[in-house]
């Protein structure tokens, strides 16, 4: 992914203690500053720096860092506290190895051990890789331990050569997936520690808490207070001596100690100045209530957070709470103390966060921590995930996220922290009201939904659409254990609500096997006479508790059943009412490691977790709830059991060559525009994506050559019209096929010289495809999500039947199998009646060589292949259309805050 360039942004990050320093390229007016940096250094710093202790070589280096970037050079400082505490630079050989760049680094005294460096050099790497230098040489004294460290914990593979007292270390910049590991631990460290003040604090601040009953503030108060804090509180209001018997200060500055967190529930126009006091006094977490913040307010209250190493949680939300022992703590506004327990939740509405709350009550799921984001300002979903990831409390996480601040970034999260614990969240938004007509196949397919959804499925998030569902499945994968796959027998008293139970599994894509021979004799053996052993298994009304506890036991027992849902409703025959049927549900150690679910059919509650003797049973009023929760169950197992994937490197990429084509022809088109055919191929072939022969013509009698040369066996060829903008050739009448013989091919350009005129500027001859299974791929480059890869079945009706599935790029060899076997047409590709299968190795390359052009190539807004043709020998795209924009995006996986 191409990072934007050093020599224009300024980010803040996080060091490993937590604190916040902002990196940024050096400039002129850094001068003095760099040479004070270097003047403060120890003689020891300096001499290991310099390899001598010379306030010439700090003069030097200060006026190095100081000029404007160019020429091969970069230099990157981080402040804190409007004082540079680190330096790193390089420096390539433009003239003979401009992919190869010197490289220095400095951190001030007393910073050390704390990140700095590794910091620099990760943003430095990400400046490089996008100016296209592939390797860092840096030369130390054999001596400087510390440095060497730095170098040898990158994540990357350095290489060192002793020559005398010093060393050569040679740093390869490969993008690997342990170089973004490395990364991504070191982020997480970074992380949690800055988050602790926030949700283990020892002392707290309500800053607004007022005498008025009903008031944010004073409710905030209230619930700290009779939630049990552990630390110390206090109530900052210029106008009391005290708040609901909590002593109250005029200013935040006038407290007797520093809090670790200020909760603001303040007008919006004195957040800003409220936020800037806190950060004055020391004050390392704030969490904001307030709501309606402009612009201009809400740039200051985030400057004065980042200005002050700050974390921020808000503005405009409900509040936070962590039920540890230790912390004991409700800072929100909820009408209840959360119950203890393991499930995290992060919200960003409040409501949403209201009403998981209440249902998770009512379900008896304790909360370990809860946030609510609001404006989401700068702590996020990700951020929860992590502290979820460490904190050893958590087995279930709680997500309902209305936007993504870096989706991949937390993709890479997810998919970590997911095979720890369940992710559950609510697809909001899936409706495209309003959605502006595409012009192509590829952005028509390429809905926002579609890329929300490829998200969750690659990252294993069990996405529901309701808040119900997702309740309903969260006391499911709370309470059981998960099926090993989806085979359901379905166990009823009555034989119609073992229908519905049956079709809602079906429905969800559940199987219902039947029983084998020797299964169904034993339940037969245990059941009242006149039950049947099918599936459903219809035990009567007759039943009692004793007959079917033995019945579940034995299902339980068999290799052959993943889970067991029984249906029940209320009977009087033979003493057994639902009530004492329910027992045989909750008193049976023997399924310890079977998944079971209830359907009670006169339940006043959509879903409740019945008490047993290991654990708790789901049950739900609702047939299409237990399914639908029994489905999420079953494909979290299967995403569990399959490998994590590996993004595979397709041989002869050109990379460098491709973003050489993509530049000239944006400086050619500085708007951006489609590619001319000829300029598609050469990109095409840069990355090894097949293309059916071609020739561009721009007259008849070029057209009619063409056609003899690339004519096939049949001597049959296509020709195709070609204009700029020009998207959908069958619906502009802009493509003839099946022309044999100059006579027809000469009428056909004919047609289109005189319907098209000056409009064409020309057109492709291509011979024509044999038979094959038509297919579509494509691109879209969404500036949130990043590339999204689409696939599905081609030809002219691919909008129409819209058979396609997506998955976000760079797609692993995981996501590319998932890509192929998901659309409908997917036993085509297969093989069916006696022919055998596409060359379904030639498609897996096709995709990936695509994904591989869509992640180098920030500025491919589209590409459409339609139709590709997979044959048995060879999948060849017989039509290409891609789009450029002249755009640059962050490298997201680049660590920094929002």
């Amino acid at each position: 992914m191409t990072a934007i360039p050093a020599s224009g942004e300024r980010v803040h990050a996080l060091l490993t203690d937590g604190t916040t320093v902002c990196v940024r390229p050096a400039g002129p007016d850094d001068q003095e500053a760099v040479l004070r940096f270097y003047t403060e250094m120890s003689d020891t710093n300096l001499r290991l720096r310099f390899f001598s202790v010379s306030r010439r070589s700090a003069e030097q280096a200060a006026a190095r860092a100081a000029r404007q970037a160019g020429s091969g050079y970069r230099a990157l400082v981080a402040e804190h506290g409007g004082r540079i505490i680190g330096i790193a630079e390089y420096q390539t050989d433009d003239a003979k190895t401009p992919d190869s760049a010197e490289i220095s680094l400095a951190v001030s005294d007393g910073r050390h051990h704390r990140g700095v460096g590794t910091l620099l050099l990760e943003h430095l790497i990400s400046a490089a890789r996008a100016q296209g230098v592939t390797t860092f040489t840096a030369d130390a004294l054999a001596e400087n331990h510390e440095m060497l460290k730095v170098f040898a914990d990158l994540g990357l593979r350095a290489e060192r050569h002793f020559e005398g007292p010093e060393v050569r270390c040679v740093i390869p910049l490969d993008d690997t997936e342990d170089y973004r590991t490395s990364v991504e631990q070191r982020g997480q460290a970074a992380d949690v520690a800055s988050l602790t003040p926030l949700l283990r604090p020892r002392c707290i601040a309500v800053v607004g808490a007022g005498r008025r009953p009903g008031s944010v503030g004073r409710a905030l108060l209230h619930n700290v207070a009779t939630g049990r804090f552990t630390g110390h509180l206090y109530a900052v209001n210029p106008g009391a001596q005290s708040i609901l018997g909590i002593r109250a200060y005029p200013a935040v500055s006038a407290l007797p100690r520093v809090p670790d967190i200020a909760v603001i529930a303040v007008p919006a126009e004195g957040v800003a100045q409220v936020a800037e006091e806190c950060g004055q006094f020391g004050v390392r977490a704030l969490l904001v209530v307030s709501a309606g913040l402009d612009a201009e307010q809400s740039e200051a209250l985030l400057a004065a957070c980042r200005d002050h190493d700050m974390r921020l949680v808000g503005p405009n939300c409900l509040g936070l709470a962590n039920t540890e022992d230790r912390v004991r703590l409700d800072a929100t506004f909820a009408a209840a103390h959360p119950a203890p327990g393991s499930a995290g939740v992060a919200v960003q509405s409040g409501g949403v966060g209201i009403a998981l709350l209440g249902g998770l009550e009512r379900l008896g799921i304790g909360v370990s921590s809860f946030v609510s984001l609001g404006d989401k300002y700068d702590v996020s979903g990700n951020d929860m995930l992590q502290w979820w990831e460490s904190e050893g409390r958590t087995d279930l996480a709680l997500l309902h996220l209305e936007s993504f601040g870096n989706p991949r970034a937390f993709s890479r999260t997810a998919r970590r922290v997911t095979r720890r614990m369940p992710i559950l969240t609510v697809d909001a938004g899936r409706t495209e009201a309003g959605r502006r007509a595409a012009a192509s196949h590829t952005a028509a397919a390429a809905t926002t939904t579609m890329t929300r959804r490829a998200l969750f499925a690659q990252a294993g998030i069990t996405a529901t659409r309701t808040i119900p569902e997702l309740l309903e499945t969260a006391a499911l994968l709370h309470s059981q254990p998960l099926p090993a796959a989806s085979r359901i027998v379905v166990v009823t008293n009555a034989g119609g609500a073992g229908v519905l139970a049956a079709d809602a599994c079906a429905e969800a894509g559940l199987a219902l096997p039947a029983l084998p021979p020797g299964l169904a004799e034993d339940l037969l053996a245990v059941l009242p006479r006149g039950a049947s052993a099918a599936n459903p298994v219809d035990a009567t009304a007759a039943v009692s508790e004793e007959q079917l506890r033995a019945c579940l036991d034995r299902l339980a027992a068999h290799d052959g059943i993943d889970a067991v849902l029984v249906a029940l409703v209320p009977t009087a025959v033979a003493a057994a009412t639902g009530d004492v049927l329910v027992k045989a549900l909750t008193h049976a150690p023997e399924r310890r490691s079977r998944t079971i679910a209830a359907v009670l059919l006169e339940q006043d509650v959509p879903v409740r977790l019945l008490p047993s003797d290991t654990g708790r049973v789901p049950a739900y009023a609702d047939p299409q709830a237990a399914a639908r929760a029994l489905a999420h169950a079953a494909e979290r197992a299967r995403w569990l059991a399959r490998p994590p994937g590996t993004v595979p490197a397709p041989d002869g990429i050109d990379t460098a060559r491709g973003r050489a084509v993509a530049d000239r022809f944006l400086q050619r088109h500085p708007d951006g525009a489609w590619l001319d055919p000829r300029t598609c191929a050469e990109l095409l072939d840069c990355y090894g994506i097949p293309l059916s022969p071609w020739a561009w013509v721009q007259t008849e009698d070029e057209a009619v050559w063409a056609a003899d040369r690339l004519k096939g066996p049949d001597g049959h060829v296509v020709l195709k019209a070609h204009w700029p903008g020009l998207v959908h050739k069958t619906a502009q009448r802009a493509i003839h096929l099946d022309l044999r013989g100059d006579a027809q091919v000469r009428a056909a350009f004919r047609d289109f010289d005189a319907r098209f005129g000056q409009l064409m500027t020309g057109a492709v001859v291509q011979p024509l495809a044999p038979r094959g299974i038509e297919l579509f791929a494509g691109v879209v480059q969404d500036e949130v999500f990043g590339p999204l890869i689409l696939f599905g079945l081609g030809g002219t009706a691919t909008e129409v039947l819209a058979d396609h599935a997506a998955r976000l790029a760079p797609l692993t060899d995981q996501d590319v199998h998932d890509l192929i076997t998901a659309p409908r047409c997917a036993p085509l590709l297969l093989g069916r009646e006696g022919t055998g299968p596409v060359d379904l190795a030639g498609l897996e390359q096709f995709l990936l060589r695509l994904s591989r052009m869509a992640s180098d190539l920030p500025q491919l807004a589209e590409a459409d292949f339609n139709p590709v043709l997979a044959l048995p020998e060879r999948v060849t795209a017989l039509d290409a259309r891609i789009r450029l924009l002249p755009r640059r995006t962050p490298d997201p996986y680049l660590r920094r805050l929002r």
